[in-house]
Protein backbone atom coordinates (compact mmCIF):
# COMPACT_ATOMS: atom_id res chain seq x y z
CA UNK A 1 0.00 0.00 0.00
CA UNK A 2 2.75 2.44 0.96
CA UNK A 3 4.68 1.89 -2.27
CA UNK A 4 1.55 2.41 -4.35
CA UNK A 5 0.79 5.64 -2.49
CA UNK A 6 4.30 7.00 -2.91
CA UNK A 7 4.29 5.91 -6.55
CA UNK A 8 1.11 7.90 -7.09
CA UNK A 9 2.70 10.92 -5.41
CA UNK A 10 5.88 10.55 -7.46
CA UNK A 11 3.79 10.54 -10.64
CA UNK A 12 1.94 13.62 -9.39
CA UNK A 13 5.27 15.39 -8.77
CA UNK A 14 6.43 14.60 -12.28
CA UNK A 15 3.10 15.73 -13.74
CA UNK A 16 3.38 19.03 -11.86
CA UNK A 17 6.54 19.79 -13.81
CA UNK A 18 4.86 19.59 -17.22
CA UNK A 19 2.51 22.63 -17.01
CA UNK A 20 5.27 24.86 -15.67
CA UNK A 21 7.53 23.78 -18.52
CA UNK A 22 4.75 24.58 -20.99
CA UNK A 23 4.24 27.99 -19.37
CA UNK A 24 7.96 28.71 -19.62
CA UNK A 25 8.04 27.74 -23.27
CA UNK A 26 4.83 29.38 -24.48
CA UNK A 27 3.59 32.01 -22.00
CA UNK A 28 6.75 33.74 -20.76
CA UNK A 29 7.81 35.03 -24.21
CA UNK A 30 4.27 36.37 -24.72
CA UNK A 31 4.36 38.08 -21.32
CA UNK A 32 7.59 39.75 -22.35
CA UNK A 33 5.97 41.05 -25.54
CA UNK A 34 2.97 42.32 -23.58
CA UNK A 35 5.28 44.08 -21.13
CA UNK A 36 7.01 45.91 -23.98
CA UNK A 37 3.63 46.91 -25.43
CA UNK A 38 2.53 48.25 -22.04
CA UNK A 39 5.69 50.26 -21.46
CA UNK A 40 7.27 50.93 -24.87
CA UNK A 41 9.82 53.33 -23.38
CA UNK A 42 11.55 50.35 -21.67
CA UNK A 43 12.30 47.71 -24.32
CA UNK A 44 14.55 45.87 -21.85
CA UNK A 45 11.46 45.10 -19.76
CA UNK A 46 10.96 42.05 -21.97
CA UNK A 47 14.19 40.58 -20.67
CA UNK A 48 13.47 41.52 -17.07
CA UNK A 49 10.10 39.75 -17.19
CA UNK A 50 11.69 36.69 -18.79
CA UNK A 51 14.44 36.59 -16.20
CA UNK A 52 11.99 36.82 -13.30
CA UNK A 53 9.76 34.03 -14.57
CA UNK A 54 12.56 31.76 -15.75
CA UNK A 55 14.45 32.35 -12.50
CA UNK A 56 11.38 31.36 -10.50
CA UNK A 57 11.14 28.09 -12.42
CA UNK A 58 14.58 27.03 -11.14
CA UNK A 59 13.58 26.87 -7.44
CA UNK A 60 10.25 25.32 -8.49
CA UNK A 61 11.99 22.41 -10.17
CA UNK A 62 14.47 22.12 -7.32
CA UNK A 63 11.56 21.92 -4.85
CA UNK A 64 9.94 19.23 -6.99
CA UNK A 65 13.22 17.30 -6.94
CA UNK A 66 13.34 17.64 -3.14
CA UNK A 67 9.73 16.41 -2.89
CA UNK A 68 10.69 13.44 -5.05
CA UNK A 69 13.67 12.78 -2.77
CA UNK A 70 11.40 12.97 0.26
CA UNK A 71 9.15 10.33 -1.26
CA UNK A 72 12.19 8.14 -1.89
CA UNK A 73 13.17 8.50 1.78
CA UNK A 74 9.67 7.35 2.73
CA UNK A 75 10.04 4.31 0.46
CA UNK A 76 13.35 3.44 2.13
CA UNK A 77 11.91 3.82 5.66
CA UNK A 78 14.02 6.93 6.26
CA UNK A 79 11.08 9.29 6.64
CA UNK A 80 12.10 10.22 10.18
CA UNK A 81 15.66 11.24 9.41
CA UNK A 82 17.73 14.37 9.07
CA UNK A 83 17.64 13.92 5.30
CA UNK A 84 13.87 14.45 5.31
CA UNK A 85 14.22 17.52 7.51
CA UNK A 86 16.80 18.96 5.12
CA UNK A 87 14.54 18.30 2.13
CA UNK A 88 11.66 20.12 3.80
CA UNK A 89 13.97 23.01 4.67
CA UNK A 90 15.05 23.29 1.03
CA UNK A 91 11.42 23.16 -0.14
CA UNK A 92 10.61 25.98 2.29
CA UNK A 93 13.43 28.16 0.96
CA UNK A 94 12.44 27.45 -2.65
CA UNK A 95 8.87 28.51 -1.94
CA UNK A 96 10.08 31.74 -0.33
CA UNK A 97 12.30 32.51 -3.33
CA UNK A 98 9.43 31.87 -5.76
CA UNK A 99 7.18 34.17 -3.75
CA UNK A 100 9.76 36.97 -3.72
CA UNK A 101 10.38 36.70 -7.46
CA UNK A 102 6.69 36.80 -8.29
CA UNK A 103 6.15 39.77 -6.00
CA UNK A 104 8.76 41.54 -8.14
CA UNK A 105 6.54 40.85 -11.16
CA UNK A 106 3.39 42.34 -9.57
CA UNK A 107 3.93 45.83 -11.07
CA UNK A 108 3.55 44.22 -14.50
CA UNK A 109 0.17 42.83 -13.48
CA UNK A 110 -0.80 46.28 -12.20
CA UNK A 111 0.10 47.87 -15.54
CA UNK A 112 -1.87 45.23 -17.41
CA UNK A 113 -4.87 45.77 -15.12
CA UNK A 114 -4.71 49.54 -15.72
CA UNK A 115 -4.45 49.08 -19.48
CA UNK A 116 -7.26 46.53 -19.69
CA UNK A 117 -9.33 48.12 -16.89
CA UNK A 118 -9.58 44.74 -15.17
CA UNK A 119 -8.67 44.93 -11.48
CA UNK A 120 -9.06 41.16 -11.12
CA UNK A 121 -5.77 40.73 -12.95
CA UNK A 122 -3.94 41.97 -9.85
CA UNK A 123 -5.51 39.17 -7.80
CA UNK A 124 -4.39 36.66 -10.42
CA UNK A 125 -0.87 38.07 -10.11
CA UNK A 126 -1.00 37.65 -6.36
CA UNK A 127 -2.05 34.01 -6.62
CA UNK A 128 1.43 32.52 -7.11
CA UNK A 129 3.15 34.50 -4.33
CA UNK A 130 0.34 33.69 -1.91
CA UNK A 131 0.31 29.99 -2.80
CA UNK A 132 4.06 29.70 -2.50
CA UNK A 133 4.03 31.41 0.90
CA UNK A 134 1.36 28.95 2.06
CA UNK A 135 3.62 26.12 0.89
CA UNK A 136 6.58 27.71 2.70
CA UNK A 137 4.64 27.95 5.96
CA UNK A 138 3.35 24.40 5.59
CA UNK A 139 6.88 23.11 4.89
CA UNK A 140 8.19 25.02 7.91
CA UNK A 141 5.55 23.44 10.17
CA UNK A 142 6.27 19.97 8.78
CA UNK A 143 9.99 20.59 9.15
CA UNK A 144 9.62 21.51 12.81
CA UNK A 145 7.35 18.53 13.53
CA UNK A 146 9.65 16.15 11.70
CA UNK A 147 12.68 17.56 13.53
CA UNK A 148 10.97 16.91 16.87
CA UNK A 149 10.07 13.38 15.74
CA UNK A 150 13.67 12.74 14.71
CA UNK A 151 14.88 13.94 18.11
CA UNK A 152 12.38 11.71 19.93
CA UNK A 153 13.40 8.77 17.73
CA UNK A 154 17.08 9.30 18.43
CA UNK A 155 16.39 9.53 22.19
CA UNK A 156 14.43 6.28 22.03
CA UNK A 157 17.22 4.62 20.05
CA UNK A 158 19.69 5.61 22.76
CA UNK A 159 17.47 4.21 25.52
CA UNK A 160 17.10 0.81 23.85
Amino acid sequence: MKIATTLFLKIAVVLMAIPVLALCIFLVPELGKVAVELVPSYPSLKYIVSIIFYASSIPFYFALYQAFQLLRYIDRNKAFSELSVKSLKKIKYCAIIISILHVLALPLFYLFAEMDDAPGVIFVGMLVPFASMVIAVFAAVLQRLLQEAVEIKSENDLVV
